[in-house]
């Protein structure tokens, strides 16, 4: 950051007495006004970064709690049914794995015999 504490800003001495000392206060003058300025840009630009991050952050922060609410929302009575569905199928599907491995079986010993 910019010392403002600068000699040639802290310590200045204006003196207007004369048109030419006038003149060299008023370039001086110019010359504070100009870093003034340049850190005021600066600064500005810092605070558009922050403002910048901290929207950022809010909108991350807006995104993870709906993602959360939407985890912790489910329904429950639903995917318990969906769950007994699942089992069921699955169960289903092995008796009938069982069921065709057994009639090849049958058929082996009907041949054999």
């Amino acid at each position: 950051l910019y010392n403002a504490n600068n000699p040639l800003v802290g310590g200045l001495s204006t003196n207007i007495d004369t048109p030419s000392a006038a003149t060299g206060t008023m370039g001086i003058i110019d010359t504070a006004l100009e870093k003034i300025n340049q850190q005021r840009s600066k600064l500005g630009a810092v605070s558009n970064r922050l403002n910048h991050t901290v929207n950022n952050l809010t909108n991350m922060s807006a995104n993870l709690s709906a993602a959360r609410g939407g985890i912790e929302d489910a329904d429950f009575a639903l995917e318990t049914t969906e769950l007994a569905k699942n089992q069921i199928l699955q169960q289903a599907s092995t008796a009938m794995l069982a069921q065709a491995n057994a009639s090849k079986q049958n058929v082996l010993g009907l041949l054999r015999s």
